[in-house]
This record gives C-alpha cells, sequence and structure tokens, in this order.
C-alpha cells in the first residue's frame, strides 16, 4: 500500500503540476476574452438572474435553475473552504489568497462556458431526466467521444473520493475532536441522511440543497464577518499583508511557478471546481429556456464559493497571525484556531459546525455527479442503484478509515477529468460566444419589456 501510495503521489505532482495549472487559468483567460469580460460586464445581471422567480416554469427540466445552482454549490462548498485555504497560506503564504481571487475571477469565465455547453448539448436519458455534462459536450459537440468515456471513468471514480469519503472522514474527525462523538456514530448518521436523499435522485437533491446551501453559507459567513466587525481595524492590515505578499520574493520562491501563486491557484481550483467539469452536470438539469441563462446563474457560485466565503476564510487566518507558526502537519487545525483565537470557544465549535455542513452537502452533489457519469457508461438503467449503494456505503467506510491512498487517488482522478474538460470547452468555444451573444439580446429585450 505505501508503494502505490507514493506511485499516486508522483502522478498526482505531475497530474497537478504547473502545465495543468497554467491549463486551467488559461482557459479562463481565454474565454474572459473571447466572451467579452462576461464574468465581469454582466455579474450583476447574473446574481439578479439567480434570485429571480420569474423564470419560464415550462422550460425543459428537472429542477429549478436555483436548485441546479445549490446542488452546484453542494458539491463545491466543502473542506476547500476551511483546511483548502488554510493549507494554500501555510504553503504559499498570505499571497496564494489573492491568486485564489485571480484565479476565481477567469473561473467564472469558465464556470459559465461549462454551464452553457452543458444545457446546449443535455439529453433526455433512459428515465425521462436530462443528462449533460462534459460527456455529452465532447461526445456530441466536440465529436471525440473518447475524451467523453475518459471523463466519464475518471467523474465516476473521483465522486468515491473527493465527493465522498473524504468529506464524511473529515467530518467524523471534527465532530469527534470538538465534540467526542465517535467516528463510527457520526458515519452512521451521515450514511443514513445521504441515503435518504440520494435514492430519491436528482429532485430529492434539489429540494434538499436549495433549503441546506443558504443556510451553512449564511451560518458560515456570519460567524467569519462576526470576526471582521469586532476586529474591523485588522482587516484592511491582514488585506493589504495578502497584496504585498502576493509579489514578495518569499511569494516568488518555489520554482518556475512561485509557491504563492501554485497554491493559491491549485486550492481556489479545488474550492470551487472551475474547470474540472463537474458543475455542469448539475447545470444540464435545470429548467431553462436558453444556455447562456444557466450559464450566468451557475457562474455565480464561483463568486460565493471562493469571493466571498473562501476570503472570509484566508482573511480570518491572516489577520490571527497563527499563520507563521504552522505547518502543513496543522494547516487542518488553523482555521478553527484562528476562529478561537478572536472568538474564544466558540470558535471552533462555528468551524466545525460549518465543516461538518460543507461536507455533507458535498456528499450529495457528488452523487449526482458520480452517478451521470456511471450512467452515461452503462446504458442500463437497473445497474443505477448498485452504484448508489456502493455510494452510500462508502459514506460510512470514509469515516472509520484513513484515507490518505483515496485523497490521493481523488487528486489524480480529478486532474484527468479537467483535461478533456478543457480541450472541450477550448475547441467549443464558438458556440459559447454564440449562446452569449443570445443571452445578451434575450436579457436586453426583457429589459425593455420591463
Amino acid at each position: 500500500m505505501d508503494a502505490i501510495y507514493k506511485v499516486l503521489g508522483a502522478i498526482s505532482d505531475v497530474v497537478w503540476g504547473p502545465p495543468l495549472l497554467i491549463l486551467i487559468v488559461g482557459t479562463g483567460i481565454y474565454l474572459t476574452f473571447r466572451l467579452g469580460l462576461v464574468q465581469i460586464l454582466m455579474l450583476p445581471a447574473a446574481l439578479k438572474q439567480t434570485f429571480s422567480k420569474k423564470h419560464d416554469k415550462t422550460a425543459e427540466g428537472d429542477i429549478s435553475q436555483f436548485q441546479a445552482l445549490t446542488t452546484a454549490l453542494a458539491a463545491t462548498v466543502g473542506t476547500g473552504n476551511i483546511v483548502g485555504v488554510a493549507t494554500a497560506i501555510v504553503l504559499g503564504g498570505p499571497g496564494a489568497v489573492f491568486w485564489m481571487w485571480l484565479s476565481a475571477v477567469f473561473g467564472m469565465a469558465t464556470k459559465y462556458g461549462e454551464a452553457v455547453l452543458a444545457v446546449k448539448y443535455r439529453v433526455k436519458d433512459a428515465n425521462g431526466e436530462m443528462a449533460g455534462g462534459p460527456m455529452y459536450y465532447l461526445e456530441h459537440g466536440l465529436k471525440q467521444k473518447w475524451l467523453a468515456v475518459l471523463f466519464a471513468i475518471f467523474g465516476a471514480l473521483a465522486a468515491f473520493g473527493i465527493g465522498n469519503g473524504t468529506q464524511s472522514n473529515s467530518v467524523a474527525n471534527v465532530v469527534n475532536d470538538t465534540f467526542g462523538i465517535a467516528n463510527w456514530v457520526t458515519g452512521l448518521v451521515l450514511m443514513i441522511f445521504a441515503a435518504l436523499v440520494i435514492i430519491g435522485g436528482i429532485k430529492s437533491i434539489g429540494k434538499v440543497t436549495a433549503v441546506f446551501v443558504p443556510v451553512m453559507a449564511v451560518f458560515y459567513v456570519f460567524g467569519g464577518l462576526l470576526v471582521m466587525i469586532m476586529n474591523i481595524t485588522e482587516v484592511p492590515g491582514a488585506v493589504m499583508t495578502i497584496l504585498e505578499m502576493a509579489f514578495s520574493t518569499e511569494a516568488a520562491a518555489g520554482g518556475a511557478i512561485g509557491a504563492a501563486i501554485r497554491y493559491g491557484v491549485a486550492r481556489g481550483v479545488f474550492s470551487n471546481e472551475a474547470g474540472l467539469g463537474s458543475a455542469p452536470i448539475a447545470a444540464a438539469a435545470a429548467k431553462t429556456d436558453l444556455p447562456g441563462r444557466q450559464g450566468l446563474i451557475s457562474m455565480t457560485q464561483v463568486f460565493f464559493d471562493t469571493i466571498i466565503i473562501c476570503s472570509i476564510t484566508g482573511i480570518t487566518i491572516v489577520m490571527s497571525g497563527l499563520y507563521t507558526d504552522a505547518t502543513s502537519d496543522t494547516a487542518g487545525t488553523l482555521t478553527s484556531d484562528a476562529f478561537g483565537f478572536f472568538l474564544g470557544d466558540i470558535g471552533p465549535i462555528i468551524v466545525a459546525v460549518g465543516l461538518v455542513f460543507f461536507a455533507s452537502s458535498t456528499i450529495l452533489g457528488w452523487a449526482y455527479y458520480g452517478e451521470k457519469c456511471f450512467q452515461y457508461l452503462f446504458k442500463n438503467p437497473s445497474l443505477l442503484i448498485v452504484y448508489r449503494v456502493l455510494f452510500i456505503a462508502m459514506v460510512f467506510v470514509g469515516s472509520v478509515v484513513s484515507l490518505d491512498l483515496i485523497w490521493t487517488f481523488s487528486d489524480v482522478a480529478n486532474g484527468m477529468m479537467a483535461i478533456p474538460n478543457l480541450i472541450g470547452l477550448l475547441g467549443l468555444s464558438g458556440v459559447i460566444a454564440y449562446e452569449t451573444k443570445q443571452i445578451r439580446e434575450k436579457l436586453k429585450a426583457e429589459k425593455a419589456q420591463g
């Protein structure tokens, strides 16, 4: 097992090395300018669309556009927002937060493009439900089925790790550390919760996440804002430290791509998943009249995930100054320690409860991603229950075993998902540009009509 772990670790270092990070950010930069700064100029419209109740309910789809967004947010807002940010700061310094922000800005264009293509090329499956995502736009749009199959294989496998076992393990550990509850008890509760929601399919997942996600986000954001308001004079200094360290000599250390850039971009991608190709699977299920409309709504996911939630974590850690003595071994508790530094005993509880919500919701979102990838590979609907049962069982297994091997494998699988997806985005950028023109004209006409 040690040998396998070392081999996977070496592969992960190669997969998530500078070439892939450059490809991810480069795709975002290219789409940003190809689409006319869509994530900046159309952000107000995107936020308005996200919370509007005037959407066409007669449009094809399985769940509302908001439910599609919250399902995707459920999958992405997870341990990366708490542990991932802390790790980025420990390994890359405070400047890593700036590079997380920058990668998120370009990642919004990537996420927009993914959702546009997901709706454009979605199909109805044997159960009468919408099926879409990279598998379908790679096959039907780019006409490269082999890339679609590769994506689906790695997506179905990655769901068991990054979207399941590692999440339940994080929840069980933090609950044990904070409240003294045994890992197996937490695992059993999580497994029952997941089973009750997942067996119902995307409509059940969408309904739960539409309530679950806003509550969990508000809870954690409120805790973070409480820290900032109570220490408002420290916030400007923390932001200045982030900006100064982003371009310092220390930040540039660490090879061809400086440590701050490398870990900021990498952890940002892990947090918001822009470019991985996971979120468009949920976007494809949305009831929407135009691909561009769901694209706008989906790109706000990166805004909420990284620009808001990750920023709260990062600024709180930098304000505390505790990162100066932290190591990679203690990064997992750094966010909790930082909140405790300002709020006393209540701080770690806020982080613990936040992590429970975040990681639990990730399991629900990735359950849908994984099964859609599985369905693409195996067309027989009766086999789906097998996948669901295995996925639900892994929730318990993950809570009671060490998952270093699974986590490393998941890193590799996620990287291998991203490569064909990014190829699809670049190859179909003309389609995305056309649909962007369509939604711009549609919104202009709707505004004129009042």
